[in-house]
């Protein structure tokens, strides 16, 4: 049974038209004091139960709203004699702090993790998490990582047949990732692709650093990052590739901000296009 919680947008119908399933019925309903209950209008005793929510904020509703939302539901099904519950949250919120960065600082990965955990669910699954090596350790129970690189590569690579071409890690932290990408289009496209990274130091919301290492000049530029919030990185590394003659290309795996809204400050975005996949409704 295939349940969503989420209060608003298609991406729940949209998955389920495509496991050609019904959204499992469900009530949702808000209290005068904020308050709220969700619970299953069909029986889910002894069945296979998936509650799919994202957790991220828009206008009306916060990832706390969210997270607080899909816990109560998985332990009201569990309660009501699920045989096994899994979480699918494409977007997992809170992954920014798998580790401590400064001194008493919160790792709320694993936090997130132990609610899950206290509730009895089965699995966690995930599309493109921030940093899978720490969601992969914060969850003692089963996990599952979904990664979309392959439909990237597959959608680039016809555009991409005779041009010189470049992955590129906007910040150091994301140097895995860009490298697995650029292994995939290079065995796609039967030659070389290049590897860079942009220098890249955040303290306090404030973005600094201008280092760059790697070809781009003359070149098209694919920007591999996992998420867009304020902008401000992608933008970064695509303004030192828009110095040389090459069209850049940006690639970032959020339909939306995480927070639903524009960058602060926009930036200069000398980019060809934004591929994205849809995470969020």
């Amino acid at each position: 049974m295939l349940f969503s919680p989420e209060p608003s947008g298609t991406f729940a119908a949209d998955v389920a038209a495509a496991l050609r399933v019904d959204l499992a019925p469900l009530e949702a309903r808000v209290f005068e004091d904020g308050e709220h209950k969700t619970r299953p209008l069909a029986s889910v005793r002894g069945r296979d139960v998936y509650v799919l929510q994202s957790l991220f904020t828009d206008g009306g509703h916060s990832v706390n709203d969210r997270l607080v939302q899909l816990l109560f539901f998985m332990a009201t099904v569990r309660d009501a004699g699920a045989m096994r519950v899994t979480a699918v949250t494409p977007y997992m919120g809170y992954a920014r702090k798998d580790r401590r960065t400064k001194p008493r600082d919160p790792v709320t990965t694993r936090y997130v993790a132990q609610l899950f955990e206290a509730l009895g669910t089965d699995c966690v699954v995930t599309l493109d998490v921030h940093n899978l090596a720490a969601f992969e350790n914060a969850f003692r129970c089963r996990t599952a990582h979904l990664e979309v690189a392959p439909r990237f590569v597959a959608e680039l690579a016809p555009g991409l047949a005779d041009l010189p071409v470049t992955v590129v890690s906007p910040d150091a932290g994301g140097i895995k990732r860009a490298e697995s990408f650029r292994r995939r289009l290079e065995a796609a496209l039967g030659r070389p692709v290049g590897a860079a990274f942009a220098e890249k130091h955040r303290s306090s919301g404030v973005v600094s650093g201008e280092g760059f290492v790697g070809p781009v000049d003359g070149r098209t530029a694919i920007i591999v990052d996992d998420l867009i919030a304020g902008g401000t990185t992608v933008a970064r590394a695509a303004n030192v590739h828009a110095r040389s003659p090459g069209p850049p290309l940006a690639r970032a795996p959020d339909a939306k901000y995480p927070s639903a809204a524009p960058p602060r400050k926009p930036p200069r975005w000398p980019m060809l296009s934004i591929r994205s996949e849809n995470r969020m409704p």
